[in-house]
């Protein structure tokens, strides 16, 4: 299949403290890559270079194996369209309307007229559950539909691949299940996603390959079957064992 994203011998360092060490991750079209590991394993840092957020100190992130979203030349504007990113905090804008905050991006950085934008952010709106919010403000909403709302202002962009950074780990676990079913909505839909994640069920059940971190290094991937059920490293080994207690 077409490769969408590949990571080559990737490394950060945060005030001269390795955080990612040599990554290596290729991701291809229409696959669900899950990120597992500790706090402070790399997951966080690796998603924000691969969308620019983050600059690298050494390799490269490559789109579509066209575009080096390392190179000092490369407009980080076009990597943003393409790559969407969607954090556990929902960061959207309080003053702003549901159908405002989805609109945007569409408006600013693609340009789109504002009936243009509106429409097919109603049309995303209704298929995420939302089309009654779209006139409420972020503070009239749970945290569940709140954390919908920034995976739907990210998908307005149109992108090619979404990133999610632990998008469920500042909801209520009643919550939890709303958003991760509309991960898996989109999975159905054919998108290419890389989420960090800790909910190891979820992993199982969408994930085409899972990758386990740890300081700073992917030690162990495979099918999500293989490395939940049978991890071949022991950190592997002992990280699900602590985590599913």
């Amino acid at each position: 299949m077409e490769t969408r994203l590949r990571v080559d011998d990737v490394w950060k360092s945060w005030d001269g403290v390795p955080v990612l060490r040599g990554i290596d991750l290729s991701v291809a079209s229409h696959q669900v890559v899950a990120l597992i590991g500790a706090s402070g394993s790399g997951k966080s840092t690796l998603l924000r270079c691969v969308n620019g957020l983050v600059s690298v100190d050494a390799g490269s992130i490559w789109l579509d194996e066209s575009l080096d979203v390392t190179h000092e030349k490369t407009n980080l504007d076009d990597v943003r369209r393409r790559v969407g990113i969607v954090f556990q905090s929902f960061n959207l804008f309080p003053h702003m309307s549901v159908l405002d905050n989805v609109t945007l991006g569409p408006r600013k950085v693609l340009h789109r007229s504002r009936d243009l934008a509106r429409e097919a952010a109603l049309t995303l709106l209704d298929r995420f559950g939302l089309a009654d919010k779209a006139n409420g403000y972020p503070d009239q909403l749970s945290g569940g539909q709140q954390q919908r709302v920034a995976i739907v202002r990210a998908l307005a962009m149109e992108p090619e691949l979404m990133l999610f950074d632990e998008i469920t780990s500042a909801l209520d676990p009643m919550l939890v299940g709303e958003v991760l079913d509309s991960v898996a909505e989109l999975k159905a839909t054919g998108m290419t996603i890389v989420m960090a994640t800790h909910e190891m069920s979820f992993a199982r059940e969408v994930a085409d390959r899972v990758c386990f971190l740890s300081a700073g290094q992917i030690l162990e991937q495979g099918t999500a079957e293989q490395v939940l059920t049978d991890p071949q490293e022991r950190l592997t080994r002992d990280f699900l064992a602590r985590f599913l207690r």
